[in-house]
């Protein structure tokens, strides 16, 4: 399971690396001059850590089932 969780964090960071490569700079200072990237940036982290914790929650009790079986 471990194996999964690795690809799955390997993958999604993969994904955000190569968005910010076709990140245009127009639109990124705009945002950046009225501060609503700080919000973007806080929201996707926020989502992110939610979904690795409960991932790594998931996989915590997945082992526990399988240890008791």
């Amino acid at each position: 399971m471990n194996k999964i969780v690795r690809h799955l964090m390997f993958i999604i960071c993969f994904v955000c690396s190569s968005s910010i490569l076709f990140a245009q700079n127009s639109s990124e200072d705009v945002m950046r001059s009225n501060g609503k990237i700080y919000v973007v940036v806080a929201v996707a982290l926020t989502i992110l850590i939610g979904l690795f914790v409960y991932v790594f929650l998931v996989d915590r009790k997945i082992s526990k089932i399988e240890k008791d079986n």
